[in-house]
């Protein structure tokens, strides 16, 4: 049997969030945290860890701006 391994990963498009951490909160594997730096529009913003998500949405159904975090699905050959 194929399996196929997936890799997903949350990506903050810095200057569309907010500071809000709704999605900070709502990440059941807590692998989101907010950076000390600012946007251009003065906002602290959220960001990725690196590892660990699980590609369950959390993060994108929560927040309140539109376009401001994207999930992204990769699949490795596992065999």
């Amino acid at each position: 049997m194929d399996r196929k391994k997936k890799k997903f990963t949350p990506v903050i498009t810095v200057n569309e969030c907010k500071g809000c951490e709704r999605c900070v909160y709502s990440c059941p594997k807590k692998v989101l945290r907010l950076e000390n730096k600012l946007n251009s529009y003065g906002y602290r913003y959220a960001f990725y860890i690196g590892e660990g998500c699980i590609g369950c949405g959390s993060c994108f159904y929560t927040c309140p701006e539109p376009g401001a975090v994207s999930i992204y699905e990769e699949t490795e050959d596992n065999t």
